[in-house]
């Protein structure tokens, strides 16, 4: 891996740096904007790796958002900033420079522009044959449907999601996060994180592609191992599992709460708590397949005994009798919780434009090698000339090159 030059402190917020951590030696260029792409460098930049920002000199950063607004501070963290007009012979001339000593490339552009602006992974890789280049699509870098501009919600409706999210009968239900433009993000820094594992022993980088319609068509699952294997159309099941009941939500004297019973062992427990042994023996409950015709009886029989108690008291009860069961908190709730605290997953951190706040940390635990989120999202080009002196520019040809607008 390149080595670049020691971690420079940022001097606004005071935080230091990326320092030596898991990834650290690792020189990543970040081209890529709104969300699929910077959550894909994220899971880089905050194990350490020397992730450089590339941006155009006109600050396009609201794109994604304003620079100040929670979700460009939440992706954009660990990062130096570079602006540089990839259209500009000085421009292009500096990237592929950085190129040339770059571990890792990721970008989310739109599949031919790449090819336009003379950076894709052919190109780039005749001089840098160790360059991992990875490449986030709305539906594939070819094939019929490539040329289409990709969004996320646009993905979760051809992808199925929309069609077994929601009540049945309500009409496609979009889920609540971008869940298609999050998981080609991961998906994108598992490949380059298996990419890099291949390159130790081969010598040679690849290119590493995903779209957001393939990470939504897997993350169908088992609801697509459904309709693969056994010829299943999935519909809308609501809060009840597809095959699982019961499982779902179920109000209770003060809310509601969620119950999941799967298993004939787990589903005697369940009877047990609720003091119904009947239903042992009632044929419309005494199996998997029997529970699932009737789940719409079982539901009104089990809730109108849930509706006695309060969820907490009817959490204790079960998690006492070993039947999953748990709150369903509202965001403020969440973060209040004093497990989520215990897992430390926000994180204090000193922000450029909006002083000391909190940020999600990464939900993995490394024993030697934490994440960490060790220097706020960058100003536009805040490391431009300390970038293009690593890479030999002289100061005076940073002066000209940021007169002619070139960064």
């Amino acid at each position: 891996m390149s080595q670049p030059a020691e971690p420079v402190p940022d001097n606004t917020s005071g935080a230091p740096s990326p320092g030596k951590a898991a990834l650290a030696g690792l020189r990543v260029l970040d081209l890529t904007r709104v969300r699929s792409g910077p959550t894909c460098v994220r899971q880089l930049a905050d194990w350490g790796a020397d992730v450089i920002k590339i941006e155009a000199p006109v600050d396009t950063a609201q794109f994604g958002g304003p620079r100040s607004g929670p979700d460009f501070q939440n992706l954009h963290r660990n990062k130096r900033s570079l602006t540089l007009d990839l259209k500009t012979a000085a421009g292009l001339d500096a990237f592929r420079k950085l190129a040339d000593s770059a571990d890792v490339i990721v970008e989310n552009f739109r599949p031919d522009v790449k090819n336009r602006l003379g950076i894709d992974y052919d190109t780039l890789s005749r001089t840098n044959a160790r360059l991992v280049y990875a490449s986030i699509s709305g539906f594939g870098q070819d094939g019929p449907l490539a040329d289409r501009p990709g969004f996320d919600q646009i993905a979760q409706g051809m992808g199925g999601l929309m069609s077994i999210t929601g009540e049945p009968g309500a009409g496609p239900m979009r889920a609540g996060i971008p869940i298609a433009d999050l998981c080609a993000g991961l998906f994108a820094a598992q490949g380059i994180l298996i990419a890099l594992f291949e390159r130790a022993q081969s010598g040679k980088g690849q290119w590493v592609q995903t779209s957001l319609l393939q990470a939504q068509v897997f993350m169908l699952d088992f609801q697509a191992a459904r309709f693969l294997m056994d010829g299943v159309v999935p519909g809308q099941a609501g809060n009840n599992h597809p095959t699982s009941i019961p499982t779902g939500v179920f109000r209770t004297s003060d809310g509601h709460m969620n119950i999941a019973v799967t298993g004939n062992t787990i589903w005697a427990k369940f009877c047990e708590v609720m003091d119904r042994p009947d239903w042992h023996d009632d044929a419309r409950y005494a199996t998997a397949p029997a529970r699932s015709e009737h789940r719409d009886a079982l539901g009104k029989e089990i809730e109108a005994i849930t509706l006695t108690r309060a969820t907490a008291d009817w959490i204790t009860l079960f998690t006492k009798a070993g039947v999953p069961a748990g709150e369903i908190n509202d965001i403020g709730q969440v973060f209040a919780s004093e497990q989520v605290r215990h897992l430390g997953l926000a994180q204090p951190f000193v922000s450029q434009e909006r002083g000391a706040t909190e940020l999600v940390g990464q939900p993995i635990l490394m024993s030697r090698t934490p994440s960490r989120i060790a220097s706020p999202p960058p100003t536009a080009g805040q490391h431009s000339a300390e970038i293009l002196t690593e890479i030999g520019l002289s100061r005076d040809e940073i002066a000209e090159m940021k007169a002619s607008g070139a960064t």
